[in-house]
């Protein structure tokens, strides 16, 4: 069987490179503008990408001097993307430690309905601390005690996407039979994190359920994408390292009794692209040169989870606690720590490289020179696809689409049309049988 690549824009305010906002290519004022959104959707639609993604966070970043801080709701945001588009799946971030399974499920089932089978749910648990204090809260749960209620988590939403049978709805006005109750069934969840009765609220989705995103490589998060994702979102910089990740997540999807071919795996990547090699390095160059290092020392000091404030910026990182002692983003922590000591970076080295993807590879090139990193992982071992992750906005999208599609479509690694209408579809994936399907429950 021919694989397929999948490719999903991760979109974000007006570019993923933290000086974006500065670049005469872009207009900050636009992070509030639903039509700014709009025309990216209609952009990835237009490329034939599998998806878009929408990140979210539940609180405001470090320092909102000197950065963007503006982010729409992002579940509210991707119904007025569905409006404006037919094919392009709808991915959004939900933590499961600061939301609920019922009113979760809810959401994403009423977006699949409204989109026509596009949606997909980006599942996290949430890694900064500041984020506690918006929950009554003053701390941060731990990493391991997170992975845990996400669990629990996921197993609730199932059961309520389940809980409508695909054939409850029945119409019969002659009758006045809206509903065949045997075929609507209570959930009756009780856990140590939830107590869930069900059924939802509102019945099944087009796809069943929304497609399961995870983002996360630290051991708990491989275990975790292992048990539940249908798509995964990672991080590495190196094609031994992708190439690792990539052979243990599907080790572990085996060992739970899942089919490894069903889970895609797309790394993230952010494209400089120019005419020329010299032109997008140029770019490169120009983003970097407008990060603001007092912004940029306060992002890595979050992802380490030290203060870096007055140290030398022209010296290296100071003796990191060990992995396993993190209680934020394990895996980032690793790849950034590992990225500094591998290349022996100074502090000010190590920001400007994490300024254009926060440790997502950062690629400067042509489109042929893009496409050939993208077909590099993609044929040895190391994705499914990618996350693309634009360094301005739009035209970083838009370029991506109309120079590095063509060049993919070309090498026959892309598709050139729509063959499917959900995103499900789109990821070659099945849409599962509800778990009551063939139960005798007491109907609700």
């Amino acid at each position: 069987m021919t694989r397929t690549l999948h490719l999903n824009a991760f979109l974000m305010g007006v570019g993923h490179h933290e000086a974006a906002w500065r670049h005469p290519r872009t207009d900050p004022r636009r992070v509030t503008d639903v039509r700014h959104f709009q025309e990216l959707a209609r952009i990835a639609e237009r490329g034939t990408l599998d998806s878009l993604f929408l990140a979210d966070g539940l609180s405001v970043g470090p320092n909102p001097r000197h950065n963007i801080q503006a982010v729409f709701e992002p579940l509210t945001l991707l119904a007025s993307l569905a409006a404006v588009t037919e094919h392009v799946g709808l991915i959004a971030t939900v933590s499961t430690t600061y939301n609920e399974p019922f009113h979760t499920a809810r959401k994403f089932a009423s977006l699949d309905h409204l989109s026509g089978g596009r949606v997909g749910w980006n599942i996290v648990t949430s890694a900064q601390e500041r984020e506690a204090v918006n929950f009554n809260r003053d701390t941060h749960p731990a990493h391991a005690d997170r992975y845990r209620r996400a669990a629990e988590f996921v197993d609730v939403a199932i059961k309520l996407w389940d809980s409508w049978e695909d054939d409850a709805l029945v119409f019969d006005t002659t009758a006045g039979v809206f509903a065949d109750t045997d075929r609507v069934h209570e959930v009756a969840h009780r856990g140590p994190e939830f107590q869930v009765r069900g059924p939802l609220n509102i019945p099944r989705g087009p796809q069943g359920r929304p497609l399961l995103v995870q983002a996360g490589s630290s051991p708990d998060g491989i275990a975790f994408a292992a048990r539940y994702a249908e798509a995964v979102f990672t991080a590495q910089q190196t094609l031994a390292d992708g190439q690792g990740f990539y052979a243990e997540l599907r080790r572990q999807v085996t060992a739970a009794g899942r089919n490894p071919d069903l889970v895609k795996v797309l790394p993230g990547i952010a494209p400089v692209i120019g005419g020329t090699e010299a032109e997008a390095r140029a770019l490169a160059a120009e983003l970097e040169e407008l990060i603001v290092p007092d912004y940029a020392l306060a992002q890595l000091s979050g992802i380490l989870g030290v203060d870096l404030t007055g140290l030398p910026l022209d010296g290296p990182l100071p003796e990191l606690p060990d992995t396993d002692s993190v209680q934020a983003h394990q895996s980032r922590y690793q790849l950034v720590t590992d990225l500094a000591r591998r290349e022996r970076l100074t502090i000010r080295q190590l920001i400007g490289r994490l300024g254009g993807g926060r440790g997502h590879r950062v690629v400067a090139g042509t489109p042929e020179q893009i496409a050939d990193q993208i077909e590099l992982w993609f044929t040895k071992g190391a994705a499914d696809g990618f996350n693309i992750m634009p360094p301005h906005l739009p035209g970083g999208l838009a370029d991506f689409v109309d120079h590095v599609v063509p060049v993919l479509r070309a090498r026959g690694l892309f598709r050139t049309e729509y063959t499917g209408r959900t995103l499900r579809e789109h990821y070659g994936l099945p849409r599962p049988v509800s778990a009551y399907a063939a139960s005798t429950l007491v109907s609700a």
